[in-house]
C-alpha cells in the first residue's frame, strides 16, 4: 500500500507542476505585455525593461498561491482519470486500495498542497510584492492609490485624526501628507501640511516643511485661525508603516496577522472594516481549498472510460477550476456590498465545493 500511495503522489505532483507552470507562463506572459506600457515613461526614464522583468518576476509568489487550489484539482483529475482509463487504478483496487484509503491517501497530499498554499500567501507572497512595488516606486518615482491617495483614522485620548498620505515616494517617505485634527465634539482642531513624512522608531512620524491651521474655539468670543510654518514637526502617533502599505497596497496581497492586526485599528478607530475583514478570512480558507479539490477530482478514478474521453474530463476539470475561482471573487465582492457575515462569505465557495465533491465521492465510489 505504501508503494500505491507513492506512485500515486507522484503522478499527481508532476501533473501539478506541469499545469502550475503552463498557467503561470500564460499569466506572467500578459503581466509582462501590461508592464510594458511604462517602460521608458517614468518621469526620470529610468524604468527600463530589466525592471519591467523584475518587476513581473517578483509577482511569481502571488499567482502560484492564486493558482495552486486550480492546478491541484486539474492534475489530480488528470491523474486519476488517465488511471481509470488504462485500468491501472482497477489493479488498485483489487490490491485492496478501497475508498476509504484512497481517499485518505489524497488528502495527505492535499494536506501537503495546504501547507504550501499558506506559506506562499503568507509569507513568501507579500514581501515579493512589497519588493515589487518598491522596484516601481524606485523607478517610477512614487507609489499610489487612487486620485487622493491613502486615508487612515486614529484617536489619541479625546482627540481624533484624519490622515491623508497622497503617495509612497522610492525611498519609503510619504509625500503629500495631511492631517486633520478634530476635538471631542467633533470640530476642526487643526489642518496640517507637510511635504514629506518620516516613519519614525520611536512611534512618531517627522513631517517636513510644514504649514498648519489650527483653529480655536473659545467659549465667548469669536472663533479665529492661527496660521504657523515650520521646517520640521514630529507626531506622535500608532500608525505605522505596515497600516500605511496596507492602505495602499490591495489587501489580499497582506499577511493574514497583518490582516488582522489592520482590521483591529479600523474597528478601534470607527472605520469600516469589512473588506479587510473578508479577505482575512479568505486568506484562513483558500489554503484548505487543496483539499476540497482533491477530493472532487477522486470520483474520477471510478468512472468507466472510452478512447477519446479523457479529455473531455480533464475539460470539465479546467472549468471546473476555474468556476471557483469566479464564485470565490464574486462571494468576496458580494459580501462586501451586501455586508454579509465576513467569515460565512470567506468559507461559502469552499462549502458549496465540499457538498459537490462529497455527493460525487458517494454515488460515483460508495453507492456505485
Amino acid at each position: 500500500m505504501k508503494t500505491i500511495r507513492k506512485l500515486v503522489h507522484r503522478e499527481v505532483i508532476s501533473a501539478v507542476i506541469f499545469v502550475t507552470l503552463g498557467f503561470l507562463a500564460l499569466l506572467l506572459f500578459f503581466d509582462l505585455v501590461d508592464e510594458l506600457r511604462w517602460v521608458g515613461r517614468s518621469p526620470t526614464g529610468g524604468y527600463a525593461i530589466s525592471h519591467a522583468l523584475l518587476y513581473v518576476a517578483l509577482g511569481i509568489p502571488s499567482h502560484l498561491y492564486e493558482l495552486l487550489p486550480i492546478t491541484v484539482l486539474i492534475g489530480t483529475i488528470f491523474v486519476m482519470a488517465r488511471l481509470a482509463q488504462s485500468s491501472e487504478f482497477t489493479i488498485m483496487r483489487t490490491s485492496g486500495l478501497g475508498p476509504g484509503r484512497a481517499l485518505g491517501a489524497l488528502l495527505t497530499l492535499g494536506a501537503m498542497f495546504v501547507a504550501l498554499t499558506f506559506a506562499m500567501g503568507d509569507y513568501v507572497a507579500p514581501l515579493s510584492d512589497r519588493a515589487a512595488q518598491l522596484v516601481k516606486a524606485r523607478y517610477l518615482g512614487r507609489l499610489t492609490t487612487g486620485a487622493t491617495g491613502a486615508w487612515l483614522k486614529e484617536r489619541q485620548a479625546e482627540q481624533s485624526f484624519a490622515v491623508n498620505a497622497r503617495a509612497i515616494a522610492a525611498d519609503g517617505s510619504m509625500m503629500g501628507v495631511r492631517l486633520f485634527e478634530f476635538d471631542s465634539q467633533g470640530r476642526l482642531a487643526a489642518q496640517i501640511h507637510a511635504e514629506t513624512a518620516l516613519f519614525g522608531d520611536d512611534g512618531a512620524w517627522t513631517l517636513n516643511q510644514v504649514q498648519s491651521s489650527r483653529f480655536i474655539h473659545p467659549e465667548n468670543g469669536e472663533s479665529r485661525v492661527e496660521h504657523a510654518t515650520a521646517e520640521l514637526l514630529r507626531w506622535p502617533t500608532q500608525i505605522s508603516a505596515d497600516m500605511v502599505a496596507a492602505a495602499v497596497l490591495k489587501p489580499d496581497r497582506m499577511a493574514t496577522w497583518d490582516l488582522f492586526q489592520y482590521t483591529r485599528h479600523l474597528k478601534a478607530n470607527g472605520q469600516s472594516s469589512q473588506r479587510y475583514e473578508i479577505e482575512f478570512w479568505r486568506k484562513v480558507f483558500y489554503p484548505l481549498s487543496c483539499l476540497v479539490m482533491v477530493v472532487l477530482a477522486l470520483p474520477f478514478a471510478y468512472l468507466h472510460f472510452r478512447s477519446g474521453s479523457l479529455a473531455g474530463y480533464v475539460f470539465g476539470g479546467v472549468m471546473a477550476g476555474i468556476s471557483f475561482f469566479l464564485l470565490n471573487n464574486l462571494f468576496g465582492f458580494a459580501g462586501n456590498l451586501q455586508n454579509w457575515s465576513p467569515w460565512l462569505t470567506a468559507a461559502a465557495p469552499g462549502l458549496i465545493y465540499s457538498l459537490l465533491s462529497l455527493a460525487a465521492f458517494g454515488w460515483l465510489v460508495l453507492r456505485r
